[in-house]
């Protein structure tokens, strides 16, 4: 019988066969399986172990604290951050188990769609590298998590560790905010993923009645509190280079380097003019507008708002790597059952554009890279393809996708138009 323990065992034991695996290969190829930033995290570590600064190792744009917490790197062992990576990977995917279940779903299928962060390669392919994000997205899963439960603040202190330890967190505080009204808060019971009733207006009730409440001003307190109370100890012992390094860097980041976004080209060919600037701010522009567009309209559906916040964040995002992926990977599982396309046939149509539009630009990206090619041009071509195909792919998951709301009736509502009765 599937069940979501026999699952989580099964996505340890993957990930440490690919950890062990990626050992093998760093040592004998030429080609290493170790993510580049995993040695920026390793040499940061090293330098807080030494009483430095970690800000000492050049590209290291992250908050302290995760260098602080991966200096056994340095005196227990080299490995130690992957297997904190591996076990917040195996953190997520429990909690999508628990998250699933207690929406109405039975262990079995809870453990079936748990499977597919649990059990995707991809997703241990990049924790296994040494890539931090299984961290934040366990920070992110563990806040939703209690408000879900109705544990507000201690659901808030993961959402300000969250952020703390990277900004984009920041863009579900519009959601948290609209979920946490009180006429639906105060409902006995978790709504149930029940068959909806096609609504008889275009509005999906996500607007908030009465901002101010005891719910909300405790999340904004909390939150607040906690990320403030983190990054004023990480200021006090590295000054106004943590501030510039972890978060402004960020917001005014210029990355000539190709990646899937398609403002790299914009950006690569302005890189020494002031208008560089511009275009990095002027990116997000489109970002903002759709970003927060997504999570007032969807916002009593707590999960699916974050994910389709996430997924039109990295796609109009001005620098996007397959790391950014995992971002919006792990809300998948638990928006996908309440999605009325096949997961077998539909489904994998959408997975084959996703993976279609990328396999084109890591092909001209081979001929860049290896072959010394000009594929400039065919890049940016790429990346608008990438661009579109995504843009594509989330407006077909919301036109099937059934809005559950988190708290209040045992009912929802679909994001499709009302259906006219016929006389």
């Amino acid at each position: 019988m599937l069940t979501a323990r026999n699952v989580l065992i099964g996505g340890l034991l993957l990930r440490a066969g690919m950890l062990l695996y990626g050992l093998w290969q760093d040592a004998n190829m030429t080609v290493k399986y170790t993510d580049i930033d995993y040695n920026v995290f390793s040499d940061a570590a090293r330098f807080v172990w030494e009483g430095g600064s970690p800000y000492q190792r050049s590209t290291y744009r992250y908050t302290p604290l995760l260098a602080w917490v991966l200096t056994p790197n340095t005196w227990l062992h080299p490995t130690f951050g992957k297997w904190l990576f591996v076990a917040c990977d195996c953190v997520v995917g429990a909690l999508v188990a628990r998250i699933v279940q207690e929406r109405g779903m039975s262990e079995q299928k809870a453990a079936a769609y748990s499977a597919l962060w649990l059990l995707n390669p991809q997703v241990a392919n990049i924790s296994t590298r040494g890539s931090a994000e299984s961290v934040v997205c366990a920070a992110v899963m563990a806040a939703l998590y209690a408000i879900q439960r109705r544990q507000i603040a201690l659901g808030s202190m993961f959402f300000g560790l969250a952020v703390h330890l990277k900004i984009y967190p920041i863009i579900y505080a519009l959601p948290l905010l609209v979920v946490l009204d009180r006429s639906t808060l105060d409902a006995r019971s978790i709504a149930p993923p029940v068959q909806p009733k096609v609504s008889s207006s275009n509005n999906t009730n996500s607007r908030p009645k009465g901002w101010a409440n005891a719910y909300r001003v405790c999340f904004f307190v909390v939150s607040t509190s906690m990320f403030l109370l983190l990054s004023t100890a990480m200021y006090c012992m590295y000054g106004q280079e943590f501030v510039h390094e972890t978060y402004l860097y960020h917001v005014a980041r210029k990355d000539h380097r190709h990646n899937y976004s398609m403002w790299f080209l914009p950006i690569y060919l302005t890189f020494r003019s002031p208008a560089s600037v511009a275009m990095g701010l002027l990116s997000f522009l489109p970002q903002a507008i759709v970003v927060a567009a997504l999570g007032y309209a969807y916002g009593q559906d707590l999960y699916f708002a974050a994910f389709a916040q996430t997924f039109a964040f990295v796609a109009y995002n001005k620098v996007c790597t397959a790391q950014y992926f995992m971002w919006y990977m792990c809300f998948l599982p638990v928006i996908w059952p309440h999605n009325s396309q096949r997961l077998v046939t539909k489904g994998l149509v959408l997975l084959g554009v996703w993976f279609g539009s990328q396999a084109l630009y890591l092909q001209q990206a081979y001929r860049l890279e290896f072959l010394g090619e000009n594929t400039f041009a065919l890049l940016w071509i790429a990346g608008l393809v990438i661009f579109a195909a995504n843009n594509w792919i989330l407006q077909q998951i919301i036109a099937k996708q059934k809005i559950v709301p988190l708290f209040g009736p045992s009912s929802c509502t679909t994001s499709q138009p009302p259906v006219k009765k016929t006389q």
